[in-house]
Order: C-alpha cells, then structure tokens, then sequence
C-alpha cells in the first residue's frame, strides 16, 4: 500500500499516509519530540510538522503535502521505526488544497518525500515498530491507538560458519562485530524479532565476561582508554545502538531512578564501545608553554579583521592541527576494514567535539584546511552554536577525518579521549594554566598547557603521532614558526 490512498477513483481528494523517514544517516528508528500540528490543523506544503530526534541531532520534518491533518499516529515522546505512519492527511478539493498526486501501488516501494526515503514496505503490510514508553507530552489532540499488522521480517543472510536449521540469525554487521570481538554465534540468544541476533547480543556477552573478554576467544583485549573523556562520537555502520543489558541488575527500591537509554546518548554509546573494541589506541601527551600563543590572541581580539568574531585558544589549536597534517598525512586517514585499504583524505574535515544538552556531538568543518584564521573562527563559533541547540544537520555530524575536544573548558589538564570511530586521530586540548616555567634560563609565570594525542595503531606510527604532537606543539609554542612549516 502506498502513502497515498484515494478516497474516490478519478478525483484528486484522498488520505495520504506520511511514514517516517530514512533522515540520511543510516539510523532505523527516531523519536518524535514535538508536534507542531493537532488533528484538524491545515498545513502548507514544506511546513514544519514535528521535531525529530535522531541518534544525533534534533530535525525539523517539514509536511510531503498540502490538506488538513486527519490522524496524528504517534504522541510526542515515541520511538518510531523508520517507515511506519506517523500522520495522516486529507488532500486535494475537500480540503482547499492542491498536492502532488499519488503515486501507482508497486510492491516493496520506497515512498519519497522531502527529507528521505522510508523503509520498504511489504504491498498490503506496513513496518513493524516497537513498542516504547512516551516520556514527553502528547501531542496535541488524541493520537490514534490502531496497531498495523506486523510485517513479515527479512530473512538475514546465512553466517558462513554455521548452515542448516541450527544456523543463528543476524546481520552482516553483527557477524562482522562478532568476528572482530571473537564471538561465536552460536552461543548467543537473540533479542531481536524473531530470535535475531543484535549488536547488543553481541556486546552483551563481553559484558557478561568476568574479566571482559569474550567467552569464545583466548586474544588480548584491546586497548581502552578513559570512556570519560569527552571525545568524539561518531556513526556507526551496522545494527541499532546497544540496549540496556539483560534485566535490571539494581532491585527497586527508594532514590533509584532509571533513564531510557535512547537518542545521542544510545548511539554515543555503541560507538565508544566499538572504537574501543576495534581500534588500537595509544595516546600521548605534550605539555607546553603557551603564553606567546595567549598574547597573539590578545592581538587577534584587537584586531578590525577579527571584529565581532570570537577566537579563542581552540581557533589557534584548530589552526595548528591543520597545519601539522599537512606535514603528517597519515593523521588524516581511516582504516577500511571490508576493502583491506587504508584510506587517505586530502581534505581535513575537522570535527569539534561539543557537549549538549542531549548528549555529545562531534559536527565538522569541511575543508578546514583551506579556511583562513579569521573563516576558521567564525566556523567555529557557528558549530557551536548550532550543536547547542540541538540544530545540527546530519551531513555536518558525517564525513569527519579527525578531531578535537576542549577538555580544557572544564578544567580539567590531560585525559585519554577515546577515537570517533572511522579517524585515526583525537586530539584533546587541557585547560591553560598560570604555572611557574622554566623560561630563558630563569623560573617564570607562564600559562601552560597539555596536549594529549590519541591515534589509530593500525594507521600511525608513534613516530608519525609524535612529529604530528611536536608540529602542534611548536605553532602553540611561537606562533610565528608557522612561517618555516607552510
């Protein structure tokens, strides 16, 4: 069945199904987080609807037609599928207003709109959607309670180690995580529709794993850095973020309160867990006298060229770590596990990582390395901002080659950030001190600070990771070295 459904062969009026979109990230499910519309309302074409909450920003969904709307099928605060129907609409002459006309019934098609694709749908099915707890307001007017008839789910493709009827079911990317992880399958109960075996079932038997290895597997386990640092968070490719493990492990009682784990907080999760699991981190550490860096800002901030713009130590940091991969590359790559390459990038995408109320962002500036001082800041400012408020575009949290985190802002000196899954580098900038130093053969008042570099193993050298921390290091140190790098 598709979106559109005439109410009367040969006219232009009939209800119109908007299911939830693909929003461009890969994600299955999102979260309705407001309704701007009740039952009744007429909306334009392109008005805003609803605020959508995906695993990483907050988005505007803009109405795929012109009518009045007829049945609002989800309250705010649930976790939709991607393809299921969220709202109904009567269009055409009864309502006043003109829409796009309805496209011819095919099966498995994917119904287009303004901001993606919806999942395929089954003729005559709809896509199944779990059930979860609303736990913002409903949406204005009474949402409608009828329940779609499940669809039938996908058949996984067959784990090559395992035929026949014993074979468990999951997907390319589980497999692939359990390999990596040294899991077996078969001694993995599945959570998922019809005994599917999820991601989440996978790291789940880490979990259970007194020491935190898999039951499966005698590897070393791979190197995990402080989960605390605030690093970057980035997708990741394959199944649904992990869910909570397997019943709760505090009994009820008084003071205990428990959060759904949902949204920017369930994707940052799975991917920690996963670049933890699969990217052998190191992490080095550099601690430096940055006063001249400080009196350049006090220029900088003086200066008409940077009039109304605000810069800050990050905009020299960023400044300097694109500079340095201009003489480090390698920095500037990811490892591509399925080809057998390393991939290469000759544009620094670099990604700023940015506390929020809802959890952790790491957007990027794209092309970053061809911004002058003055763009950079500006940028800067503008991606905060916008993170900030829960208004960051999807294509501004993909794409990032390597990345930075303030911990300084929060005073606090080093830390251990973990990678955004798929760069081969973080850097992590510490607060600016007023320390006594040694300078010019004497002890002096210096404003210092530490720098600590995180990489990728497989793609860099300590060597490589080392000239990149001492590049930095240098332009922080005397800006005007700059001159004898560029």
């Amino acid at each position: 069945m598709t979106a559109a459904t005439l109410s009367s062969a040969g006219t232009s009026t009939g209800i119109r199904e908007f299911r939830l979109p693909d929003l461009g990230e890969g994600l299955t499910e999102s979260e309705i987080v407001q309704w701007h519309i009740a039952e009744g309302d007429t909306v334009e074409l392109n008005q805003i609807i609803a605020d959508v909450e995906t695993a990483k920003a907050v988005v505007e969904l803009p109405s795929p037609y012109a009518g009045v709307v007829v049945t609002l099928h989800e309250a705010a605060g649930t976790v939709v599928d991607v393809g299921a129907t969220i709202v109904s609409f009567r269009v055409g002459s009864e309502s006043g207003e003109v829409s796009p006309p309805p496209e011819e019934e095919e099966p498995a098609k994917r119904e287009p709109n303004l901001v993606g694709y919806g999942a395929a749908v089954e003729k005559g099915g709809r896509p199944q959607r779990r059930a979860r707890h609303a736990t913002h307001a409903p949406a204005p007017g009474p949402a409608s309670t009828r329940e779609a008839p499940p669809a039938t789910a996908p058949e996984p493709t067959p784990d090559p180690a395992v035929t026949g009827a014993d074979r468990p079911r999951s997907t390319p990317p589980v497999r692939k995580l359990a390999r990596d992880l040294g899991v077996t399958l078969g001694a993995v109960t599945g959570t998922g529709p019809n005994a599917l075996i999820t991601r989440a079932d996978v790291l789940a038997v880490l979990a259970d794993s007194p020491d935190g290895h898999s039951p499966n597997a005698d590897r070393p386990d791979a190197d995990r850095p402080d989960a605390d640092s605030p690093a970057g968070a980035g997708p990741v490719a394959g199944d649904s973020a992990p869910a909570s493990g397997p019943g709760p492990s505090v009994p009820p009682r008084a003071g205990v309160q428990r959060v759904p784990i949902r949204g920017m907080r369930k994707h940052t999760a799975a991917a920690m867990v996963a670049s933890a699991f699969t990217a052998p981190h190191v992490t080095e550490f550099l601690t430096i006298d940055v006063t001249p860096t400080m009196e350049l800002l006090a220029d900088l901030r003086s200066s008409r060229a940077f009039e109304g713009t605000r810069v800050t130590p990050l905009t020299i940091v960023a400044k300097a770590v694109c500079i340095a991969i201009a003489r480090n590359p390698t920095l500037n790559s990811s490892w591509d596990e399925a080809a057998q390459e390393i991939v290469q990038y000759s544009d620094v995408n670099l990604g700023i990582a940015a506390a929020t109320p809802r959890g952790l962002l790491v957007p990027n500036i794209k092309e970053a390395q061809s911004r002058t001082l003055v763009d950079l800041a500006r940028a800067l400012g503008a991606l905060t901002e916008t993170a900030r408020a829960g208004r960051t575009p999807p294509a501004d949290l993909a794409g990032g080659t390597v990345s930075i985190t303030n911990i300084g802002v929060f005073g606090i000196d080093a830390g251990t950030p973990i990678l955004n899954p798929g760069e081969a580098a973080i850097l992590a900038m510490g607060a600016v001190r007023s320390m006594p130093w040694e300078y010019q053969g004497a002890v002096a008042l210096r404003s210092v600070m530490t720098l600590s570099l995180s990489f990728d193993h497989r793609l860099v050298d300590g060597e490589q990771g080392s000239r990149f921390l001492a590049d930095v290091g240098t332009i922080l140190r005397n800006p005007a070295m700059v001159l004898t790098m560029v």
